[in-house]
Parts: C-alpha cells; sequence; structure tokens
C-alpha cells in the first residue's frame, strides 16, 4: 500500500430534491459560501479552476480541479485533480425520500512535501481531519439548501 494514497467515501442525506443539491454542487465557485474549508475558488475556464482548502490542520492545499463528467440526469458531477493532490472526485446523487443521497468518492495521492514527510505517523490524523471537512461540508450545505 502507498502511504500517500487515500480513498475517501462521504455519504450525506440533504433536505432538498435532487435537482437542487445538483444545482448547488455544480458552482464550485459558490463553495466558499458554505463549506467553510474550501477557502476559495479561482476558476481558469469554463471547466477548470484552482481550489484551495483548509481544515483543522494548519495547512493548506491547492490543487487544478478539472471537470471530467458533468451529468445533471444521471446526477453525477466528477473532477480530476492535480497539484497537491493527485486523483479524482466525484458526487453522485440519488433521490432519498423526501431528499437526496449524496454519495462523494475521492481516490487523490498526496503530492503536498508536509504531509508526504509525515504519511506514516500522520494518517489516521489526517484521515480524521478529512473527516471533519466532509462533516462541515454538509452542515454546510444543509443550511445553504434551505436559502435557494
Amino acid at each position: 500500500m502507498d502511504r500517500n494514497h487515500y480513498r475517501f467515501l462521504a455519504r450525506w442525506w440533504l433536505p432538498a430534491p435532487p435537482t437542487a443539491v445538483y444545482r448547488a454542487l455544480e458552482r464550485a465557485e459558490d463553495y466558499p459560501r458554505w463549506w467553510r474549508q474550501v477557502r476559495e475558488v479561482t476558476p481558469i475556464d469554463d471547466t477548470a479552476g484552482v481550489v484551495r482548502i483548509r481544515s483543522l490542520l494548519p495547512y493548506d492545499m491547492t490543487f487544478t480541479a478539472r471537470e471530467v463528467r458533468r451529468d445533471p440526469h444521471a446526477g453525477v458531477l466528477e473532477i480530476r485533480m492535480s497539484g497537491d493532490l493527485d486523483g479524482w472526485a466525484r458526487w453522485t446523487l440519488t433521490p432519498d425520500g423526501t431528499g437526496t443521497l449524496a454519495r462523494y468518492e475521492q481516490v487523490v495521492d498526496v503530492n503536498k512535501p508536509l504531509l508526504r514527510r509525515f504519511a506514516v505517523p500522520g494518517r489516521p490524523v489526517f484521515r480524521a481531519n478529512h473527516r471533519l471537512m466532509m462533516r462541515a461540508g454538509r452542515r454546510g450545505l444543509t443550511a445553504y439548501l434551505r436559502t435557494v
């Protein structure tokens, strides 16, 4: 196993229909409005941007996100990432009762030198940091969806 390779999976139940959730998630430039750990999204063109994130731990991660798939009918948004993180991330949305189940999958290799240096002892902390970021994202998106 590569100690700098990570796979993440999160499932968010959201109190809004899939179309509303999809509209919110496809506007990456708005993520900093509702997801405090997404510090900045700077568009490069219509399908790419530079993203800067920071969760509880005192380090920023910056990567270029490039759209790979945008399929509103299937409820899928997928990006490729390069920079401090190399890999991909995908949202898949499905109706669930009166709301939406948002499945977030991410498979990445960490390139940031500091994180690579502490890969073995830091791995549990890095994973916990990611869980905290995802929890805050779900809460932020839930609140945001109530306002749109």
